[in-house]
């Protein structure tokens, strides 16, 4: 990891684009789940690329993990948002394809991230 900044790292570049790009669609979410789903989704959104950009800055490999660890909960909780609102009609299948396209990417490259670090131990 040669990087300067987590804002370097391609997997938090993914994971903040998916952020962005639920942050947008959930604007369009009805009133009544501004405390409910669009509050649980923008937040496991966000735990994902902030707990990628913590755990860059730890020391020790198991540290990074764990907090990596932690983005791939919010990672999956966020998965079913998807699900959930395109259920619920909230987001098109466009949409839904989209989000599942970028998180997809996201959880590609943090596992191999996890991986390399895993073998480094």
């Amino acid at each position: 990891m040669a990087t300067k900044s987590y804002k370097e790292l391609i997997v938090w570049q993914k994971a903040h684009s998916f952020v962005l790009t639920v942050y947008s669609l959930s604007e369009k979410f009805p009133k009544s789940e501004l405390y409910g789903l669009t509050s649980q989704f923008r937040r496991a959104a966000v735990s994902i690329a902030a707990n990628i950009a913590e755990g860059y800055v730890k020391k020790s490999p198991s540290d990074k993990i764990r907090f990596f660890n932690i983005s791939q909960g919010s990672l999956e909780e966020c998965s079913y948002y998807i699900v959930l609102s395109k259920d619920l009609n909230y987001i098109t299948e466009e949409q839904s394809v989209t989000l599942d396209k970028l998180l997809g990417e996201t959880e590609r490259i943090l596992n191999t991230y996890i991986t390399e670090i895993q073998s480094s131990i």
